[in-house]
Parts: C-alpha cells; structure tokens; sequence
C-alpha cells in the first residue's frame, strides 16, 4: 500500500457486519473494512455483550478509503443501496438495536452529506416506508474481534455466509460493477 495516499475513514451499520464488510472491501479506493461496534455505552465491548441489545453498539464496519478515488458521497450511495434503511433494528432475520441502519459521522461535511443524502432518497419515493437511519457523531469504535474480521472472505461456505452474504455481495457487484476493485487488486 502507499504510504503516501490521503485516506479518510466512513462508520456504516447495515445489519450484520460480515456483509457490510464484503461489500465495503469490494469497491475501488477502499483501502480496508473493519468489522466492529460502535455507538454503545460499554468500553470494548464483545461480540456475545453487543448481541444481547443492552449495549447500545450497532455492528458496523470502519472504512478506511482514498477520497480521490472514492468520494464519501458514492459511499453513501453504497450503504443506502446494500441493505434497507426503512427497516427499525433489523435487517433480514437479524433483530435488535445491534443492527440498526446507522451512519456515524467523522466531521461537519460527512453529517451534511449524509443528511442530504437520506432527505433527498426519502423524497425521491424510493422505499414506499420513511428511512429510518440513524446520523450521529462518530464515537469510540471497538474492532470485533478476530474471526469476525473478513469473514466471509474465509468462510465462504459457512451456511449464512452462502445463503444471505453471498447474494447480497452478488447484487450489491452488479449495482456497482464500475467502482470494483480491479480483479488483480
């Protein structure tokens, strides 16, 4: 990696992090996705704790990326086009405040984006229900640990990540086949 690109980092929740994190990993100028929690009241909290709801953390993935390759804006049109965002604490099967559409913003110009962006999708009639993401301040993010970390990438055939990860990145590949990574990358 070149040490002397100018990378920015993106907070998204969409519902589970492996999924997130596949798609995120995917798309040119993303340098990494990091599966974790954020949003809770418990300090490095583990994943057993934020599965139970009471900590208040969303799964979600840190994203490192290059803003000269990838613009924050097309980065919000990635998390809003990878999961529903008028689904209140659940995505799929996955139920609880843990997965929650969230967007933790890094500063002034990320908040404004990423309210124009939800004002306007929700005027533009494109879900017959009102978004109902959350925009907050960036908080203290705790990594997930270990054998969450690409996990999809090394277990592609554990039985969630071949019935609900894989077709998820599938489709998510087709809508944003022009921001893919170069398949040699």
């Amino acid at each position: 990696m070149d040490t002397n690109v100018n990378t920015e980092k993106a907070t998204f929740g969409t519902g589970c992090f492996w999924c997130t994190e596949a798609q995120f990993n995917s798309l040119d100028g993303v340098i990494s996705a990091i599966s974790g929690y954020e949003g809770g009241q418990k300090a490095d909290p583990t994943y057993k704790e934020v599965c139970t709801g009471t900590t208040g953390h969303a799964e979600c993935v840190e994203v490192t990326y290059d803003p000269n390759r990838i613009s924050y804006q097309e980065l919000l049109q990635a998390f809003f086009r990878s999961h529903d965002p008028t689904s209140l604490n659940r995505q799929g099967a996955d139920v609880g405040t843990q997965y929650r559409s969230v967007i933790f913003y890094h500063n002034d110009e990320q908040k404004q984006l990423a309210e124009t962006a939800k004002a306007e999708l929700d005027k533009s009639g494109a879900y017959d229900s009102k978004i109902v993401t959350e925009i907050s301040p960036a908080e203290p993010f705790y990594p997930a640990e270990d054998y969450h970390q690409d996990y999809f990438l090394k277990n592609p055939n554990q039985g969630y990540c071949a019935f609900v990860v894989a077709p998820k990145l599938d489709k998510f590949r087709k809508v944003f086949k022009e921001k893919l990574k170069p398949v040699n990358a």
